[in-house]
């Protein structure tokens, strides 16, 4: 009748025991073949009872030996039965519920020392919470993450510049309808390396703020202050562990995508050029998905060394726990995180790159469309300007979103809010 943990209703509980006056079934002092005496009979271990005394039935029933504990008991309508005293709760113990009859009421609202409150989490909460972290945090956010920028923009610009200013754009690839199979798979490599810099600048720079900011976030849910030389000293143990972890995580992508590609591409050397262009397709396919599947899985595992304070080995292993089981969720905060990211660089970078097509003239215009052109150092500094402007904020929204999905993940399968309620300070929750 009851499935609710800490709850019981008024009177004397079931038990499994039998009851003291039976024995086997029989009421205790009856022989076989004996009827038992009745409840209201007095007998040698029964004492009679006074009627005048007793308002209950006309059997002379008494109180039972267990009460409920005492409360304020309200009057009911229609003569009904009183309902119990709504039991006690705390931070940690069972639901309030209402009186009988009137519904239940809300559970109480859980503690909210810091950004977020302590509990799982919605993609709301987890967005809010970003942003919040962000607007009470902002000295040591902005400082990590503009430093990222500048670096990861820098290292951008300059390999543009360098290698890929003067380079043939995707043009080349329709503007030869005689161009071989060999041809257009180099003029399609060539495409893709002047856009792996900025991804690949962009990945590292998303871990690295992701690992930094991890610490300012976990004081930030416990609504503690945290200045930038308070986190630098927190993370810098760990920086050796978080440079090998930003050299295999790519590393590990990278590989998954040339096992794809490697069948097809040894048989288009060897001379069988369509046959290998099938099977290139297919297996870049396979592994885009394997690859993908494999950065969700281990997309938590920067949380997990810094905050844990775990090898790197242990850190992926922690993430791919955490995923297990709620890999497209995690996929489908981290594509909503991307497209957050998206809109605001965006909005950032389209008025600096109208300013660099300014000064670029036709040939920025020829090579922001992806045709062949040539532009200058001017333009590519304009842009990597607006670039840097749009990660100092986009890097720190996108690393809150991934610590938080961590920390959402082990309230869930750890009760992490208990740990984090008592460790900030929460009545009813000090160990």
């Amino acid at each position: 009748m009851n499935d609710s943990p800490g709850w019981a209703p008024p009177g004397p509980s079931p038990s499994d025991e039998p009851d003291q006056h039976t024995r086997h079934g029989r009421p205790k002092g009856t022989a076989d073949g004996q009827a038992p005496a009745l409840p209201d009979q007095p007998g040698p271990d029964r004492p009679a009872v006074d009627d005048s005394v007793t308002d209950g039935p006309e059997w002379g029933a008494k109180w039972a030996e267990r009460q409920p504990p005492a409360g304020h008991w309200t009057a009911h309508p229609g003569n009904a039965p009183a309902p119990p005293p709504t039991p006690p709760t705390g931070p940690a113990g069972p639901a309030s519920y209402g009186n009988w009859g009137h519904g239940w009421t809300q559970p109480p609202p859980a503690a909210r020392p810091g950004v977020i409150p302590l509990r799982p989490l919605s993609v709301g909460e987890i967005l809010d919470g970003a942003v919040s972290t962000v607007r009470a945090h902002w000295r040591p956010v902005l400082c990590v993450s503009l430093v990222v920028a500048l670096v990861a923009q820098g290292v951008t610009t300059a390999a543009t510049g360098l290698w890929f200013r003067d380079a043939n754009g995707l043009d080349a690839l329709g503007n030869n309808p005689d161009q071989t199979l060999r041809e257009t798979l180099g003029d399609l490599g060539q495409a893709m390396k002047s856009s792996a810099v900025p991804l690949a600048a962009g990945i590292l720079g998303t871990l690295v703020t992701t690992a930094l900011l991890t610490v300012v976030i976990g004081r930030a849910v416990l609504g503690r202050p945290v200045s930038l030389g308070e986190a630098w000293r927190d993370a810098r143990p760990r920086l050796l562990q978080l440079c090998g972890l930003l050299l295999l995580m790519p590393a590990l992508v990278a590989l998954t995508l040339t096992a794809g590609l490697a069948p097809g591409l040894l048989l288009i050397a060897t001379g069988a050029e369509d046959e290998g262009a099938a099977l290139a397709m297919l297996g870049g396919l396979a592994a885009a998905v394997a690859a993908l599947w494999l950065w969700i899985r281990y997309s938590l595992a920067a949380p997990a060394l810094m905050l844990e304070k775990r090898g790197i080995g242990a850190a992926m292993r922690r993430s791919a726990k955490l995923v297990r089981g709620a890999w497209w969720r995690v996929l489908g905060i981290q594509l909503l995180a991307l497209l957050i990211a998206v809109v605001i660089s965006a909005v950032i970078e389209v008025p600096t790159s109208l300013v660099g097509m300014a000064v670029g003239g036709d040939n920025a215009m020829d090579w922001l469309s992806g045709e062949s052109a040539t532009v200058s150092w001017t333009f590519l500094v304009v842009i990597g300007i607006g670039g840097v402007i749009g990660s100092t904020i986009t890097l720190p929204i996108a690393a809150g979103i991934t610590a938080l999905i961590y920390v959402d993940q082990r309230i869930r399968r750890e009760a992490l809010d208990v740990e984090l309620a008592s460790a900030a300070g929460i009545p009813g929750q000090e160990k």
